[in-house]
């Protein structure tokens, strides 16, 4: 989804598509059409000599909810030399309590088991995680406990890594999701490369670009 498709209309308007992969999907990508070179890098949280490669993504966005399988079938076969990051953006103030809800259940330990689980709990329940109240409703019907993640949902700590993600949102100038972003240096989403499945074909000749680099 595009930005401006976020100012137009809500996610629950919007039905996911399934495009087929274009003739040149093949081809060696080009930069400028299939991706783009930042002429300013961003900093990487990983070590040295590892690449690191983000997901921007939002969790009511219906491109990300389908692409979510292709993502987790990709990194099961991602070298050992790539860590995977996702990110959630915040295009408008109303995504925040979403970039709260990912980094409080990354710090509970409960990523992993809940993820997935946003999804399906907006995009095939149809029930809507936007608004705290909301969201901690959620959590204690889902056997998590309710008054820590407030805590930390709330925490000083939380609303640093919320404003962190934004930060490396505006850094990646990514103008919709899901998008990806590799190596600090290079950045590709399904409108630059056509789509999402090319973007990760795309994402692993940049793998091997930023590898020769290092």
């Amino acid at each position: 989804m595009k930005r401006r498709e976020f100012s137009l209309a809500g996610a629950t308007a919007l039905a996911s598509t399934v495009i087929a992969l274009p003739a040149h999907a093949q081809k060696q990508p080009v930069e400028g059409k299939d991706y783009l070179d930042l002429s300013n890098p961003v900093a990487v949280e990983v070590p040295k000599g590892k690449i690191e490669v983000i997901e921007f993504f939002w969790y009511s966005c219906p491109h990300c909810n389908a692409f979510e399988p292709k993502l987790e079938a990709w990194i099961k076969k991602a070298p050992a030399d790539v860590v995977i990051r996702r990110v959630p953006v915040a295009f408008r103030d109303s995504f925040v309590p979403q970039q709260r809800l990912f980094y409080t259940l990354e710090a509970m330990g409960k990523l992993d088991e809940m993820h997935g689980k946003v999804f399906t709990t907006i995009h095939a329940e149809r029930k809507p995680l936007d608004r705290e109240d909301q969201i901690l409703a959620w959590v204690g019907a889902n056997g998590l406990d309710a008054a820590k993640f407030k805590e930390l949902y709330n925490s000083f700590a939380i609303s640093t890594k919320a404003r962190k993600a934004t930060q490396a949102q505006d850094a990646f100038k990514v103008q919709g999701v899901p998008a990806l972003g590799i190596a600090g240096r290079y950045y590709t989403d399904g409108t630059t490369a056509g789509t999402m499945d090319r973007a990760l074909q795309v994402t692993d000749y940049l793998i091997a670009e930023a590898r020769k680099a290092r």
